[in-house]
């Protein structure tokens, strides 16, 4: 990671923090402490067995987690994008090992916040700890949905649901990582494509 000058990707952070219900007061003190980081396409920013020290939002660029599965295969596990919050939540807010590698998918732009003072800071600032109850709250429920989807959806179907709500992940994304996210082949992908395409 490379250190950037931070002023152009400002407006991403803050408006991440705003949508969590951050308040302006609260905002003064917390930005000062995040870093901002460039990164380059195919970099690995965590590994497994790690701890997990920061957590990251993502001024620009594209990035993933995946994992290695038993015959070792990678396995996309989730994409991030403009605006996200980028972190392992089990192994930051458990403090366990982490499991996942996380990987720029091109160049990018992170800010990063180190765990120590966000646990000071989500201990005394009440827009902050809301924030964080808000984020936690929607990735349970997207976790939900995504584990249900596998079962119950068909491939066809959940790659109509990513091109309708994350286009950019279609567009941007290597076929192989896409293929992996929805539980499917390389050619399975390239068959409904095919398809799609008429």
């Amino acid at each position: 990671m490379i250190r950037s000058q931070s002023e152009k990707y400002i407006p991403t952070l803050i408006k991440n923090l705003e949508k969590g219900g951050v308040t302006n007061q609260d905002l003064e003190v917390i930005l000062p402490t995040y870093k901002c980081y460039l990164i380059k396409k195919n970099e690995i920013i965590q590994k497994p067995g790690q701890s997990c020290n920061a957590y990251y939002i993502v001024a620009e660029g594209m990035f993933r987690s995946y994992v290695i599965d038993y015959e070792g295969n990678e396995v996309t596990t989730n994409f991030f994008l403009s605006h996200d919050l980028l972190i392992d939540e089990t192994a930051f807010f458990m403090r366990t090992p982490t499991q996942e590698y996380i990987q720029a998918i091109d160049d990018g732009v992170i800010w990063k916040k180190e765990y120590a003072i966000f646990q000071l800071q989500f201990n005394e600032l009440e827009s902050y700890r809301n924030w964080g109850r808000a984020h936690m709250v929607e990735y349970l429920f997207k976790l939900k949905q995504r584990t249900l989807k596998m079962i119950t959806s068909t491939a066809k179907e959940r790659y109509l649901e990513l091109i309708q709500h994350h286009n950019e992940i279609i567009m941007n994304a290597p076929q192989k990582y896409i293929a992996s996210f929805l539980g499917i082949t390389e050619s399975s992908l390239s068959r409904i494509r095919k398809e799609l395409a008429g």
